[in-house]
């Protein structure tokens, strides 16, 4: 009985990282734990991170990663990964490169962090639309940085879209 769990187990592990592996980590994880907001959406600014124990949890943003990093102060990251912005696909985040500012509104946060695979679209995004070059050590150290403006700026677009949902009730 007990081989038998254990075998079990083991194939619903198996599952899960192939499942991860092969991109499937917005079915696995459809929505932000902690904005609710959509990752296939927002598959091009999406986070997965790993965690040594196994686990994993799955973000829309750079901004939600940090919130869940700090979070799980006692969980060791394994992988942190990242939407590339043009190809949507999960990428190494401390490997990527990164886009700091410019035109472009970003999620969840006033200040956009964008990462790109291949530091020619990185260059090309900035020609077009503006931004810094950057790592993903100064994006998350940026996101950290602006947490409280961004949860404060998130809370008064969620409250105006409540208000307006709650007049449009009453017409």
């Amino acid at each position: 009985m007990k081989k038998t769990i254990i075998l079990v187990l083991a194939v619903l592990v198996t599952a899960a990282f192939m499942a991860f592996a092969q991109g499937d980590d917005i079915k696995l994880s459809p929505s932000c734990k902690y904005c609710g907001m959509d990752r296939e959406k927002f598959g091009h600014s999406r986070m997965l991170i790993e965690y040594e124990d196994g686990t994993s949890v799955g973000t829309c943003s750079i901004h939600c990663a940090a919130v869940e990093l700090a979070m799980t102060i006692d969980k060791t990251p394994k992988a942190l990964m990242v939407g590339d912005v043009l190809t949507k696909k999960l990428i190494d985040a401390e490997k990527a490169s990164w886009v700091i500012g410019g035109s472009k509104m970003g999620v969840m946060t006033s200040r956009a962090k964008w990462a790109f695979e291949k530091k020619e679209d990185a260059d090309k995004f900035i020609k077009e639309n503006g931004g810094t070059l950057s790592s993903f050590d100064e994006a998350i150290k940026l996101a950290y940085e602006d947490m409280y403006q961004d949860t404060k700026m998130i809370r008064e677009r969620r409250s105006m879209k409540k208000k307006a949902g709650m007049e449009h009730m009453h017409k």
